[in-house]
């Protein structure tokens, strides 16, 4: 009992950084040159841009995006920084 208790818990301790950074993508910015990791601020910004900037009606996930559309959400991201 004692070796599956601890093998459970030892199991359990490895496992959950993963899932914790499972939530958090990183993307990289090649026009800055940067990383950007991709949290719940990130994503209520991308939310922001996608429905008041670019007026969209529907969200769309950012990596389905074109290549020119991501590059404009961090060209905007990065001249608003201080956006929540």
């Amino acid at each position: 009992m004692k070796r599956f208790l601890a093998s459970l818990i030892l199991g359990t301790s490895l496992f959950t950084p993963a899932v914790v950074l499972a939530d958090e993508h990183r993307y990289y910015d090649r026009d800055r040159r940067d990383w950007h990791v991709w949290n719940e601020n990130e994503n209520r910004a991308y939310r922001h841009w996608l429905m008041e900037e670019r007026r969209e009606q529907r969200y769309r996930e950012y990596r389905r995006l074109r290549a020119e559309q991501q590059r404009a959400y961090w060209r905007w991201r990065h001249e608003h920084s201080d956006w929540r």
